[in-house]
């Protein structure tokens, strides 16, 4: 502090004439909308890219670089020869063809859920300087080229095709796909948002077998929301969502054989109501791996199946008393073996299992989490991953020997970091941020040494220091339980500790998530920085049930959803009440989705501490919410009553004596509005006065156009007027 006044006294000019930030600037303009490393992409033989540049005509251009030497090569491809029926198609979308010598290039696309586009798809032969259109037929999905490069496939109206680039064919897999009833290669609703998956096939690696899943969703009930569009009556959509303990998806798995031109069954047992996350061919041509998990989510398996006759084996188990999470960590070591990770020691560790399911050796053991496996170097034998080794504040990247041994730490920053190791593991892209720091993208030789700087982010980092920024503060709290928990604080500026400041707690709290971290928090690092303008302190405290931290921490919110999280947030407002620049009469809460219902809870079972509230997208009683998720941690409603009831807002709204204010977007396919209007109907009925606002035809990000400026509008005048 004392530097910081002396700072200030030698140069008050520079301090006043910094600028304030304003909803405009981070809404509107997008004035603080970091970049980010585009058109840069890695080929093949891992010792050169290209890049999109203006070429001598100034249309887009692929230029072809070296690596190492940073030496420009020759065109590429030049987007002015890249045209199909008179029109230039735009080279941004490109995906190579694992040969090299074709693109993938999109254009009108549009989200059907969150993970699901669907567009125009185009292929750009590198050699002849031909396009072909995908399809005329409609738009596609999820384009995945064979990998020998010949053949293309993709869904289109819940069916599977492939297309034979060489011949211009069109083979058509499944038949039986129907709105709302069969869906091939494409999963439902509910896979999509909770096993973070939407296309589900896979090409063999001799591009002979195609599997994939067929998801039977006639017995899953409907969900339908209005669009309204100025019409004399909305438009209906109606979707399949299955609520807490409702019927699923008859999943069935399938392997499309070239040569015999059909599809074989896969023996994934006889109970249906079970979940298949993924499928996945080994590196053995006939070998399909399926995994599959029990409806509890507590018991997954690892099924090897042929791809001929269908018939499989269990080679691996993973089972909790709580749940199994579902990842991408699976790689195929050769036909040797296969690494996966689990939280079976209590940390997520990686594991090395050989084909029959033996465990051969656990890799990467300690009181910390493995957070993401990027990827084994077969040639040298070499693991790499990010982990919370340094804390649960902290993301580092690490490599490590199949056998466990020789374990290094590669990333030399403090903060937020990641790798993306390039083909052969000759190179990779490093990405950094801090709490302060937006990130910066950088091209790195495998021994470290820097190669180019892909992108600073150096004209948003000389914008910020043009405003007086608040910085995080980060810092332990011991709860009421006595668990330690993380979290930071954001400052008002010139902060004077004689005075006192009402308190703005942000949270998100749900499972597996982290809010406190030593990384770029995007528009919130804004949107508090602006809090801090107005005189708010910012605080958030990442409770139990969060990530990073192990399986007993993360997993103690199981079957009583709210409870802990509730007591730890509740804690954490008695604490700050406690500290003497902090208002205790002046104490709000804000989150969105299960922050949002965070928010619920807070101004209803924490009443006596919390003023008002502001709830986005809130869940009110999880049985309105999926059953994958929702079942993951609470079970069957039937199984689990006092875990539904106890912990639902709706229940407690008589609690509420602060100001209240409910946002949701009324075309929310993930978080229904339904659940607000319970609540609102259950403030209603006990007369709790509450202020709401409805959202037209958004969903659950409730953004486009001016939709977030106008929400965040919203917010801050509530905020002022009421805290």
């Amino acid at each position: 502090m004392k530097r910081l006044s002396f700072i200030i006294l030698l140069v008050p000019v520079f301090i006043f004439a910094q600028q304030k930030i304003t909803l405009e600037d981070i809404w509107q303009k997008y004035a603080f909308y970091p970049k980010s490393a585009q058109g840069f992409n890695v080929l093949k033989d891992g010792i050169s890219y290209v890049d999109i540049e203006a070429g001598p005509d100034g249309a887009e251009t692929l230029y072809k670089y070296e690596l190492k030497t940073q030496k420009r090569g020759d065109i590429l491809v030049s987007g002015s020869d890249v045209k199909y029926e008179n029109r230039f198609l735009d080279l941004k979308s490109y995906q190579f063809s694992p040969n090299e010598d074709k693109l993938l290039i999109s254009e009108n696309k549009e989200n059907v859920y969150r993970r699901s586009p669907k567009a125009n798809y185009y292929v750009y032969n590198i050699a002849d300087k031909k396009v072909m259109q995908l399809s005329d037929k409609g738009k596609q999905m999820f384009p995945k080229f064979s990998p020998d490069g010949k053949k293309i496939a993709y869904v289109r109206d819940n069916n599977l095709y492939i297309k034979y680039l060489e011949s211009g064919a069109e083979v058509t897999v499944t038949t039986d796909g129907e709105q709302n009833k069969i869906k091939n290669g494409w999963a439902d609703w509910v896979y999509e948002e909770e096993f973070s998956k939407a296309d589900y096939f896979d090409w063999s690696a001799n591009s002979k077998f195609l599997a994939y899943v067929r998801f039977d969703e006639s017995r899953v009930k409907e969900y339908t929301m209005d669009y309204y569009k100025g019409d004399l009556y909305p438009e209906k959509y109606t979707f399949k969502y299955p609520k807490a303990g409702e019927d699923n998806s008859i999943v069935s798995v399938l392997v499309f054989d070239e040569d015999a031109q059909s599809s074989n069954t896969v023996d994934i047992g006889n109970n249906p109501d079970i979940y298949i996350p993924r499928i996945e061919f080994t590196k053995e041509a006939k070998t399909l791996c399926v995994q599959r998990l029990n409806r509890l989510q507590n018991k997954l398996e690892f099924l090897f199946a042929d791809a001929q006759s269908g018939k499989s084996r269990v080679v691996y188990t993973d089972e909790s008393k709580t749940y199994v999470d579902i990842t991408d960590d699976l790689k195929f070591v050769g036909n040797k073996g296969f690494i996966v990770s689990s939280e079976r020691d209590e940390y997520n560790h990686l594991y090395y299992y050989d084909l029959n399911g033996k465990l051969i050796n656990q890799i990467t053991k300690g009181n910390w989490d493995v957070m993401d496996f990027k990827g084994f170097d077969e040639a040298a034998n070499t693991l790499y991953y990010v982990s919370t080794e340094n804390g649960p504040l902290y993301r580092d990247v690490y490599s490590v020997k199949l056998d466990g041994k020789n374990k290094k730490r590669l990333s030399p920053k403090i903060g937020s970091n990641n790798f993306e190791f390039t083909n052969g593991y000759k190179y990779y892209v490093s990405t950094y941020s801090n709490a302060g720091t937006p990130p910066v993208y950088e091209l790195y030789s495998i021994n470290g040494k820097l190669i180019k700087v892909l992108e600073s982010n150096t004209e948003l980092i000389n914008k910020m220091k043009t405003y007086d920024l608040s910085t995080k503060k980060f810092f332990k709290f011991k709860q009421d339980d006595g668990i330690e928990l993380n979290a930071w604080m954001m400052k008002p500026n010139h902060f004077d500790s004689t005075k006192k400041y009402p308190v703005y707690m942000y949270a998100y709290g749900g499972p597996g998530s982290n809010e406190v971290n030593d990384g770029w928090d995007g528009f919130d690092f804004f949107w508090h920085n602006l809090l801090n303008q107005e005189g708010y302190i910012v605080v958030c405290v990442d409770n139990r049930g969060t990530m990073g931290r192990g399986r007993v921490f993360k997993h103690s919110t199981y079957l009583q959803l709210g409870k802990l999280e509730t007591q730890d947030q509740i804690s954490f407002a008695n604490y700050l009440g406690r500290l003497t620049y902090v208002d205790k009469t002046r104490m709000g809460f804000q989150g969105w989705s299960f922050g949002g219902y965070m928010a619920s809870l807070m101004i209803s079972k924490g009443a006596e501490v919390i003023k008002t509230a502001i709830s986005v997208a809130p869940v009110t009683n999880w049985k309105y919410y999926d059953n994958i998720y929702t079942e993951r941690f609470l079970r069957k409603p039937a199984d689990n009553k006092s875990g539904y009831e106890d912990n639902s807002p709706t229940n407690f709204v008589k609690n509420i004596k602060g100001k209240y204010l409910l946002i949701h977007g009324d075309a929310d396919d993930n978080v229904h509005v339904q659940n607000s209007m319970e609540l609102a109907a259950a403030m209603v009925k006990n007369n709790i006065p509450f202020d709401f606002m409805v959202y037209p035809n958004k969903n659950h990000g409730i953004s486009g156009g001016l939709t977030r400026l106008h929400i965040y509008t919203k917010m801050l005048k509530f905020v002022k007027e009421n805290l």
